[in-house]
This record gives structure tokens, C-alpha cells and sequence, in this order.
């Protein structure tokens, strides 16, 4: 497996620090959330892009994309009833594909629960109509960037839209597009009613990234899901991308979250061979 970890885990650090610190315990990817570096991303200089990379680089690192992509973003819906803001919405994806290139990376996972709500007085189907029109306005400039969009599938206590990865699918089938996959997180598949591996069996072959974390909002290994039978399904249905750390609860700081995450994930993968 390879592993990475997000960089908002570590606020309040520069991004060199970083890149060094999660090297050094043996990481090889880092996730970006596109608020750490700037309000917007179109403030992201070209200059500066190359320097986070160049950062990475010189640790071995590679900046494998973004997430939490619309994040304290302003005026920007996935499934706004006004196809203005839509096409707003859809730019603004596309300057992100066109950002994560430029870092390196290949993977926009798209969660942000707030900016995809169904709208006051719309059905779900509706919400489902709109999310699609924003994304096929998206699809050929992210497709032309070579990055993949990834839809996460977010449990209902975070979202009221898109709760289950067969939602996710439904969304993605309709679209059509190669560069549009599912994204799986271990946190939000606990919501599920069907357990974990058996999801990840069912949809690793539509999967462009996975999140590992706990169904507490921790690290792996700092809550009661047993990551073994899920590497396993990793790794027994051929997903071949990233496995990314991902936490929301950041106690009891980022040092022991990244160090002892990996630590665990690590000993799970290797009880998972044995089996």
C-alpha cells in the first residue's frame, strides 16, 4: 500500500515541515486541502506551486492532490438551483484539477458537505439534476488537466446529499466520464448498513482513493474499527491508489495521529498477507 496523510492535521505548520516530518516516519504522499495555501486557489501563483512540489520533491514525497475542494470557499454550490452559480462552481473545479497537476498530484476527492446540500424546496432528484449539470460543465477542462474527480459518499449526520456510495455510483454512471470515480472513506462507509470490506469489494473497481480513518472521526488504530479485513479487501480486489490518512478530531496532536496511524496501518497490512 501506499501511504499518505492530510496536511490541515498539521495546522499551524509550513508546508517544508511537513513534507519533512511524514518522510521521515515513512509516508510517500501528501494530501492537500486548498484552504491551508490560500482563500483561492487562483491565488496559488505558478511560482508558488512549484516550490510545494520542488518541497515534496526533495523529501521523496509526492503531493498526490486536494480535498475538502470547496471548503471556505464563498458563493460556490455543487447543487445550486441557479445555473450561474453552478458554472461558477464548475470553473473553480477546474482551476483546482489545473492546480493539482501543477503540484504533481492526480486526485480531487469531493466531499464538502456544506457546498452540496439539496436546496431549500428541491427533491433529491433534483439535487441529483443540478450536481450533474455542475459537474458535466467541469468534466472536459478536469479531464484536460489529467486529474480524476472522486464523489464521497458522506454519512448523513455530515450530509444531506449523496449518503451511500450506490447514490454516488448512480451519480456517476449517469455522468459518463472516465475521469470521474468513486472515493471511499472509512468513516462514512461505517454508516452504511453493509460492512466495510464487503463495499469495498463491491466498488473497488469504480474506487480513485481512499481515506483511512476511524468511525470516530480519529486516526486508524485510535477507535474500535479493525483495519485488517479492510486492507484486505484492499488489496484482494486490486486497488492499486492511495490509502490517505484523514482525521477530524486532531487529539492528541498531529505528531502522534501521524506516527501512530501509520504505525498501525502498517501492522494491519502485514497480519492482512498472512490471512
Amino acid at each position: 500500500m501506499r501511504y499518505a496523510i492530510c496536511n490541515e492535521t498539521f495546522e499551524g505548520w509550513d508546508h517544508e515541515r511537513i513534507c519533512r516530518f511524514v518522510a521521515e516516519l515513512g509516508y510517500q504522499g501528501l494530501e492537500i486541502a486548498p484552504f491551508t495555501l490560500a482563500h483561492s486557489i487562483e491565488e496559488v501563483s505558478a511560482q508558488r506551486r512549484r516550490e510545494l512540489r520542488r518541497q515534496a520533491e526533495d523529501h521523496g514525497l509526492t503531493l498526490l492532490g486536494l480535498h475538502w475542494l470547496l471548503a471556505k470557499t464563498e458563493g460556490l454550490q455543487l447543487t445550486a438551483t441557479d445555473a450561474a452559480v453552478r458554472q461558477r462552481t464548475a470553473d473553480y473545479l477546474v482551476a483546482l484539477a489545473r492546480c493539482c497537476a501543477d503540484l504533481g498530484g492526480a486526485v480531487l476527492v469531493f466531499g464538502s458537505p456544506a457546498q452540496r446540500r439539496i436546496p431549500a424546496g428541491a427533491s433529491r432528484a433534483q439535487a441529483v439534476d443540478y450536481a450533474i449539470d455542475t459537474f458535466r460543465r467541469a468534466q472536459n477542462g478536469i479531464g484536460d488537466s489529467g486529474v480524476k474527480l472522486c464523489l464521497e459518499p458522506l454519512a448523513p449526520a455530515e450530509a444531506d446529499f449523496i449518503n451511500t456510495c450506490a447514490e454516488a455510483v448512480e451519480i456517476l454512471d449517469r455522468l459518463g466520464h472516465p475521469n470521474f470515480l468513486l472515493h471511499l472513506d472509512v468513516k462514512a462507509m461505517s454508516a452504511e448498513n453493509t460492512p466495510v470490506p464487503e463495499l469495498i469489494h463491491r466498488y473497488a473497481a469504480r474506487t480513485g482513493h481512499f481515506h483511512a480513518n476511524d468511525a470516530n472521526r480519529r486516526g486508524p488504530g485510535f477507535g474500535h474499527v479493525d483495519f485488517v479485513p479492510i486492507l484486505r479487501a484492499l488489496h484482494d480486489s486490486g486497488y492499486g491508489g492511495w490509502v490517505s490518512v484523514e482525521v477530524f478530531d486532531y487529539s492528541p496532536d498531529a505528531e502522534t495521529i501521524a506516527r501512530e496511524s501509520l504505525r498501525y496501518l502498517r501492522e494491519c497490512e502485514a497480519k492482512a498477507s498472512q490471512c
